[in-house]
């Protein structure tokens, strides 16, 4: 039981937190948007994971670390696009089409990687994002290590979700956004076009999920292999219902998965072979599924996601 205290105690813990939990803030993020405006995007995983590779890519050869963010979040936003325009104005299945995606993105993503890095055993490193220094915060003791010293997409991340806060909650466009997601008709009566606003919502919402990807091959490591999104895109999915299509508690439900992700590491390690590794792996996800099912049941679902639109139809 003390050692178990003594992990939460420790800064360690809550800096792990918050890398943890910043892939995950972009993706919800990036989900959120998306189905605010009507549409399921399950191509997540594999626009994570070819952001990841983007990114990685465009410092590997040579490019500055914030250019490989920028290429990571056009990849995601192409990806987006083709997403939209199956689902949008060709009012395709949502699921279909983004599975689909997944699936494409991650085979593309690994293909060209194989066509850049042919027959390294490893795959080569680059030079991540260090953590900041902030003067004065980064010296305070806990929360000096706890919060101030992390890479800058963190601090983006966090910024990023109280923007889309204030954006969904008091701008206009935040209001049309939810208007198409919960009664495209109505909107357009507005005189608001919801095929524009729901493929502008995808764009931009994938361009998230592309950053989200590269977070961990520029920051969190600093390599690329196919399989290191390990189902985070899913997790995101399931992070948007938890949090009510709400981007606090978005940010709230990221965190909290990262601390039962940080803490069962810990955990594991304090109690070593006493107990198999695997049940120490099951815990966040566990324990996000009750958090789930005790949220989903109060959750507001947009009243027009998934369902396609066409203009003029009633």
């Amino acid at each position: 039981m003390s050692a178990s205290l003594d992990i939460l105690a420790s800064a360690s813990l809550w800096a792990a937190v918050l890398r943890i939990a910043t892939p995950l803030i972009f993706g919800t993020l990036g989900a959120l948007l998306c189905e605010r405006a009507g549409v399921l995007n399950l191509g997540i995983e594999g626009i994570m994971t070819a952001g990841a590779m983007v990114g990685w890519l465009t410092v590997h050869l040579g490019g500055d670390l914030w250019l490989g963010i920028a290429a990571a979040a056009a990849t995601g936003a192409l990806l987006g696009l083709l997403h939209g325009v199956l689902t949008v104005p060709l009012a395709l299945s949502q699921h279909v089409a983004g599975l689909g995606i997944t699936l494409f993105a991650s085979s593309l993503s690994y293909f060209v990687f194989r066509l850049t890095v042919p027959t390294a055993a490893s795959p080569p490193t680059i030079e991540p994002f260090r953590p900041l220094d902030i003067p004065v915060l980064s010296d305070l003791p806990f929360l000096g290590e706890a919060l101030f010293r992390q890479t800058a997409p963190t601090y983006l991340a966090i910024a990023l979700a109280l923007l889309l806060a204030y954006v969904l909650v008091r701008t206009p466009l935040g209001l049309a956004l939810r208007m198409v997601g919960e009664n495209p008709h109505a909107a357009e009566a507005q005189g608001i076009d919801p095929i524009a606003m729901r493929l502008g919502a995808v764009v931009a919402g994938s361009a998230l999920m592309g950053v989200g990807g590269a977070f961990l091959t520029l920051s969190a490591f600093n390599s690329f292999f196919p399989t290191m999104i390990q189902g985070r895109g899913w997790v995101c999915i399931a992070l948007v219902v938890f949090a009510s299509w709400r981007p606090g508690r978005a940010l709230l439900g990221a965190l909290l998965f990262a601390f039962f992700d940080a803490y069962q590491l810990r955990l594991a390690h304090v109690v070593g072979k006493a107990v198999p590794y695997q049940l120490f792996l099951m815990i966040p996800y566990l324990l996000s599924i009750v958090a789930l099912l005790v949220m989903a049941r109060r959750a507001r679902v947009p009243q027009a996601l998934m369902q396609p639109y066409r203009r003029g139809e009633r």
